[in-house]
């Protein structure tokens, strides 16, 4: 029974009729209208909240989730910077009238399996990687951890805490890797603990694993990017160029030139 009530409960909510951040009928009055105990009722709310349809909050009850989304867009990576002060992510959502900002801690590390198999490094070997956490008007949006080859990058500022604001990739491109081209992996979990604790998030957020690998041209990877996008939070644009010739057949590219 407890599933009927949240079923009737989400259509309503996915309808309009309990728009983002109106508050839901307590327990005893959704107990009086269908009829059951307040442990059924109880036990629906809870099934929406590990949904991340609501939320419930100390002497408020359950509220319906109100979240404007960020658009995730992997392609602004090579985008040209608008700002000398100022990296793409922050410039762009402060055109938009929104606060971005920005958490960054540098570690060396030792490589897990993952970002061993991407980077072509031996199991452990070390690795630097910019850990951040990016919000928007206070609140944690998504992780993006880049880990790097440590001798690549040990005596640049990508080493420093700070915001780079013409991107990492530059500073790569100025020691003699520019990176040519990637590769885009998109993987959908439930988060792990750590990434529970760094986003805030809440129970039943499932999260988009978005794994980037950049290489030269000499098929040297040279970074491994990895971003946590909670799924309530994010809607992914990616944009594609398909090449034609000039009789609208497709035209294939190498592998480096597909990025």
């Amino acid at each position: 029974m407890y599933r009927k009530i949240a079923g009737d409960l989400r259509e309503k909510i996915q309808a309009g009729l309990y728009p983002p951040g109106s508050q839901l009928p307590t327990q005893e009055e959704l107990s009086r209208q269908y009829g059951v105990a307040r442990m059924t009722t109880r036990q629906a709310v809870a099934q929406l909240i590990n949904e991340g349809l609501v939320v419930s909050q100390q002497g408020r009850g359950a509220t319906v989730r109100d979240r404007k989304q960020m658009v995730y867009r992997p392609q602004d990576g090579w985008e040209a910077t608008t700002s000398p002060t100022m990296d793409r992510f922050t410039a762009a959502f402060s055109r938009h009238g929104r606060n971005p900002s920005m958490d960054i801690e540098v570690v060396v590390v030792r490589a897990d399996s993952l970002v061993a198999e991407r980077l072509g490094i031996p199991l452990e070997a070390r690795v630097a990687v910019r850990k951040r956490v990016i919000s928007l008007d206070g609140e944690p949006f998504h992780i993006n951890d880049t880990y790097y080859p440590y001798d690549l990058v040990r005596d640049t500022e990508i080493m420093d805490p700070a915001d780079i604001p013409g991107g990492s990739n530059y500073v790569l491109a100025e020691r003699g890797y520019r990176e040519r081209y990637a590769i885009d992996e998109f993987f959908v979990r439930m988060p792990t603990p750590e990434e529970i604790n760094r986003l805030g998030l809440d129970p039943g957020t499932p999260v988009a694993m978005h794994v980037v690998t950049g290489f030269t041209a000499r098929e040297e990877p040279v970074r491994c990017d990895i971003f946590i996008l909670p799924g309530d939070r994010h809607v992914i644009m990616y944009e594609r160029i398909h090449p034609i010739d000039d009789d609208g057949r497709p035209v294939p590219a190498p592998r480096g030139d597909q990025a």
